[in-house]
């Protein structure tokens, strides 16, 4: 049906091209009833000599032949997404998953379309305009058939990636860290064919569009370097993933908080302040970044420096720091909680307790508790803290202050 659609089209465009030639090399011009029998798409051969006859019949009647060639059009257009809407929901509706049944609803409109703009195309040909002008208007039409499937494409392009995430088995280069790389790639083919297939049917050559858009992206280049580096640094981010969303990490220059967005062109990061960061994806690119929720889990180690008085007993203050990690109920059992002695200080024994938690978030929290109970335990217990101080030493008062 489509072979024979494009050979009636090409047909009745040669004809029409025959049809001005003829004209301008002879005094008189077709009337409009030769022309829409020169413009006539005629039958294939195999159809019954019946609707043969009948077609001959109505070659006079141009008019007619565009109403019922359109109305055909569109029960046809009817049929064919009454068919995919409720044909094929059958058939999705004994799947387990959703996204076969959202293809469904995003195929019939397009389809719908295609289908009924083919058939106006198509009978416009019958009316016998001016070639110039039934040209025009059907490749008006056609554009419009590019433009549905093309809008149709991108949610469908979505669909295909989640589809595709969803089996972790068979593609694990799909996961939710790089469907935002493929949807632009993706994307990009499917406008980039659209453009292709709008200007053949426009019979525009594209060999000096793209010799000019080559010119356009080296200037573009030299003036949007900037953002074009933290394009590539998006893209790049995605591939390497060196954090995911909800990770906490802490930046080259200081800023900590949680990943809450890993776009193309910046990353955003929520502070423990509430404050929402928004870095360029080259800085993060080319700078260092530590990723607390990075490694095997989420699970960090952190540090509680203490320092106690010369002369205290150094096996009761290990105890006791050791006993108050193992008694905290936010305190991991594993791995256990340990005490160091990591050197002498200037006016202390400067000890550090070691211990793990579930989530960087609560690194803050813990911390503090962990600070207030040592505080309150080695207050009771008469295990001395000890802060600096300076002894001054006077050698000679002098004779003046003693004058006055």
């Amino acid at each position: 049906m489509l072979a024979w659609f494009g050979q009636r089209m090409t047909a009745g465009s040669q004809q029409e091209e025959g049809g001005t030639a003829t004209s301008g090399s002879t005094p008189s011009a077709l009337t409009d009833a030769e022309a829409a029998t020169e413009a006539f798409p005629m039958l294939p051969s195999w159809a019954p000599e019946v609707v043969q006859n009948f077609w001959r019949m109505l070659e006079s009647h141009p008019t007619l032949v565009f109403v019922l060639i359109v109305a055909l059009g569109f029960i046809a257009a009817n049929l064919a997404s009454t068919l995919i809407r409720r044909g094929l929901a059958r058939l999705t509706a004994k799947t387990e998953t959703e996204l076969d049944d959202r293809l469904v609803e995003l195929l019939h409109r397009p389809v719908f379309q295609t289908v009924f703009l083919c058939g106006l195309a198509l009978a416009t040909r019958t009316l016998g305009l001016p070639v110039g002008f039934t040209n025009n208007v059907v490749n008006i039409l056609q554009s419009i058939v590019v433009l549905a499937w093309l809008f149709a494409g991108f949610p469908i392009c979505r669909l295909a990636l989640d589809f595709l995430g969803a089996l972790q088995n068979r593609f694990e280069l799909v996961e939710e860290r790089t469907i935002p790389l493929f949807e632009i790639t993706m994307k990009l083919i499917i406008f980039g064919g659209a453009t292709y297939v709008f200007l053949q049917i426009w019979s525009i050559d594209a060999t000096a569009w793209l010799a000019s858009a080559g010119v356009v992206g080296i200037a573009v280049g030299f003036a949007a370097k900037d953002t074009l580096a933290n394009l590539f640094s998006g893209f790049f981010i995605v591939a390497d993933a060196p954090y995911k969303l909800g990770d906490f990490v802490v930046l080259t220059s200081g800023e900590r908080g949680m990943i809450t967005n890993v776009g193309i062109r910046s990353t955003r990061l929520l502070t423990r302040d509430d404050i929402e960061i928004t870095v360029p994806n080259a800085l993060i690119a080319n700078g260092k970044i530590i990723n607390e929720s990075g490694g095997p889990s989420e699970a960090e180690r952190i540090r509680i420096k203490v320092g106690v008085a010369y002369g205290s007993d150094v096996d009761q203050v290990c105890a006791v720091l050791n006993k108050l990690a193992v008694e905290h109920d936010h305190i991991r059992a594993a791995p256990t909680p340990r005490v160091r002695l990591r050197g002498f200080g200037a006016s202390s024994l400067d000890f550090e307790l070691l211990c793990w938690i579930d989530n960087p978030v609560l690194r803050g929290k813990l911390s503090h508790e962990l600070y207030m109970e040592v505080y309150k335990t080695f207050g009771d217990l008469g295990i001395e803290i000890p802060f600096t101080q300076a002894d001054l030493h006077i050698k000679e008062i002098p004779a003046a202050w003693m004058s006055g």
